[in-house]
């Protein structure tokens, strides 16, 4: 039976076979919309972890914490590459050696958890006890998953090749999810600090505030900004002290000039250094007194002084003319 072409203005009429219409354009089938919700998805899941990292709360510090280190295993790898010159084969006996205690690193970090807090403890000493262990497994958890990183780094190097410390690495990477303070680590914690009846705050502990910080980088980065802070005022220290030697010898050097002036204005009129003026600081009677007449004025005498040896014999010779008083 003949199948019966579609009229032009009917539904369906402007599709073809093969996925194209009759304009030559391709059908999506709805890929733009799944692009689009993935890329959604990933930019709330992006957002919720970056508000969880940075929180400043004792959840937010764990979670730094644990972020620290993830990328610590990398430095080592590029180390051990380096050392054995990039070989990926080793001996049997050293792939199996990294690859059993990672497996027991691993089986030990899942299975411990905190010790049950005691009877008859408050509230409060229930939130500090139950961060605190909480705060010690996860320092536990992140060192034995590091524990199988610096064994296989060893490994490699002894049997020449990388294998022990990749197998080493597939098994202690995961661990750090088990230090992290994800809603099924937390569960569990507080499950097994309320064995023994006594009700575990760790929700409340770890939402108490914390400062944002970084393991070392925080640290180090306040030692830096201390340096430059104690360099720029050593600095400003020893610039005022420059300026302050610089302003001291020119004051020794006007002291200097003003006692060869008292020395020469004391030598010119006989009179003492704070009673003596220099002929060249003397002024007229014009300068003085504003109007006084300074032409024609009539000179004044001079008056004969001898030296300062003269007037002394003569302070004495007087002195011992004194009449004495009657006894």
């Amino acid at each position: 039976m003949r199948r019966r072409r579609p009229l032009p203005g009917a539904a369906g009429a402007g599709r073809k076979r093969g996925g194209r219409t009759d304009d030559g354009h391709v059908k999506v089938w709805g890929g733009v919309a799944v692009v689009k919700r993935l890329w959604e998805t990933a930019k709330r899941l992006y957002g919720e972890a970056a508000e969880a990292v940075l929180a400043p709360t004792e959840s937010g510090q764990l979670w730094r914490k644990v972020l620290f280190f993830v990328p610590v295993p990398v430095p080592v790898l590029a180390v051990v590459a380096l050392m054995v010159g990039g070989h990926l084969s080793a001996a049997g006996v050293w792939i199996l050696a990294a690859g059993s205690v990672a497996i027991a690193s691993l089986l030990l970090a899942s299975v411990v958890q905190p010790t049950p807090l005691p009877e008859g403890l408050s509230t409060g000493a229930s939130v500090r006890r139950s961060l605190h262990r909480f705060r010690q497994i996860s320092s536990l958890r992140i060192a034995l998953a590091l524990t199988p990183v610096a064994v296989g780094a060893g490994f490699a190097v002894a049997g020449g090749g990388l294998l022990p410390l990749l197998t080493a690495l597939a098994l202690a990477w995961p661990q750090l999810v088990l230090a992290a303070p994800t809603f099924f680590v937390i569960t569990r914690a507080r499950r097994a600090m309320e064995a023994w009846g006594t009700k575990a705050y760790l929700w409340a502990g770890l939402a108490q505030p914390a400062p944002v910080e970084w393991p070392v980088v925080t640290a180090l980065a306040a030692r830096v900004r201390a340096y430059r802070a104690a360099r720029a005022e050593g600095a400003t220290a020893a610039t005022a002290a420059g300026t302050a030697a610089g302003t001291a010898g020119f004051t020794e050097e006007e002291d200097g000039d003003a006692d060869g002036t008292d020395e020469e204005a004391e030598a010119a009129t006989g009179l003492p250094s704070r009673l003596a003026a220099t002929s060249g600081d003397r002024s007229e009677p014009s300068d003085l007194l504003p109007g006084f007449p300074a032409d024609g004025a009539p000179q004044a005498r001079p008056i004969p002084r001898g030296s300062a040896a003269s007037r002394r014999i003569g302070r004495l010779t007087r002195r011992d003319r004194r009449p004495k008083a009657k006894s």
